[in-house]
């Protein structure tokens, strides 16, 4: 008679997550004495929601997970790698000053720091957005070896490990997080003082990585939450949502404001009337009233659709140079 393997119901896990469904706030993510991941209680602050005082306990304004401490050790920690150039793989590589990498991002940032440190102005990345499908690399201070081998997974061109991070994952949000703070760290250090970065991310953990982008540059660093519409998807179960954020940070925003830096850019076709009008000022000198004339011809003579005629009403000229007519009530 061949015997059946039984295997009793995990009690406690049962027990953690009917306490979750009546206190979110209370679950958490940790490890167990085999270094495996799992779903745990967080007992102070459950103590905390059964108790009508405040109970006693040191506090502290902080974000942590489950490897952060290593997580900040693995952006620190050396490698012994190079970047090696492909000529012939690469378009007009004795002309161009471009250049594309391939690799693990992670090692590629610290390569880039020998050459590149403080000398970036502008970095916009698009990491895993942790939907619970995305693939994310299997860095080694993210678990143990033995986690590792168990943890099915695929691999990149460059073989390294990827791994598929579910929900179900013990980890779900540490190795996420795990994942993108030491890149964020290097990223950093490569920016110029009046450097900016660019983070796309959505819903699913914008929140997650704005305290992480608070911490690594800095609130006061922050500059905006960009929302763009990013398509509607029709698989909805509920609310489809049908835009993506953009997290904008400055390097530096005290040198920006020291050094009274702006961003702004003329609309387009405003350069063309700019132009016309230092042509027609040459040909008529402080003739006001002949460049305007001229200049109100020549907008008319555009063809449709030329950015310029978006700003006709540009057309007043005195001398102080082009404005435009409004009424001041």
């Amino acid at each position: 008679m061949e015997k059946m393997r039984m295997e009793s119901p995990d009690l406690t896990a049962g027990n953690v997550e009917k306490i979750g469904a009546m206190f979110p706030n209370c679950v958490t993510e940790t490890i167990d004495e085999h270094s495996t991941p799992k779903k745990a209680i967080n007992f102070k602050i459950l103590k905390q929601m059964l108790s009508d005082e405040v109970v006693d306990g040191d506090e502290a304004y902080e974000f942590t997970w489950v490897g952060k401490k290593a997580a900040i050790l693995e952006a620190n920690r050396p490698i012994r790698k190079t970047l090696r150039p492909c000529p012939a793989e690469s378009k007009n590589w004795d002309a161009t000053e471009n250049l594309y990498i391939e690799g693990d991002n992670l090692e590629v940032l610290k390569l880039l720091q020998e050459s590149y440190l403080g000398k970036v102005k502008m970095i916009y990345i698009d990491p895993p957005y942790n939907t619970g499908n995305d693939f994310v690399y299997a860095d080694d201070f993210v678990r143990s070896q033995d986690e590792e081998n168990r943890q099915m997974g695929v691999f990149d061109e460059e073989d390294n490990r990827l791994f598929r991070n579910t929900d179900s994952n013990g980890r779900f949000h540490s190795d996420w997080c795990s994942m993108i703070y030491p890149r964020l760290m290097l990223t950093r250090s490569l920016l110029t003082d009046d450097g900016v970065i660019f983070i796309s991310i959505d819903e699913n953990e914008v929140n997650i990585l704005r305290t992480i982008t608070d911490e690594v540059f800095g609130a006061s660093n922050f500059i905006a939450e960009l929302i763009w519409s990013a398509g509607r998807k029709n698989d909805s179960k509920y609310i489809s949502i049908s835009h993506e954020y953009i997290l904008c940070y400055f390097k530096n925003a005290q040198y920006i404001k020291d050094h009274n830096i702006i961003w702004r850019e003329r609309k387009q076709g405003l350069e063309d009337i700019y132009t016309e009008y230092e042509s027609l000022r040459k040909q008529f000198g402080n003739d006001h009233i002949s460049i305007e004339t001229a200049l109100k011809k020549w907008n008319k003579s555009l063809p449709d659709g030329h950015p310029a005629k978006d700003h006709a009403h540009y057309n007043r000229v005195d001398k102080n140079g082009i404005y435009f007519a409004d009424n001041i009530s």
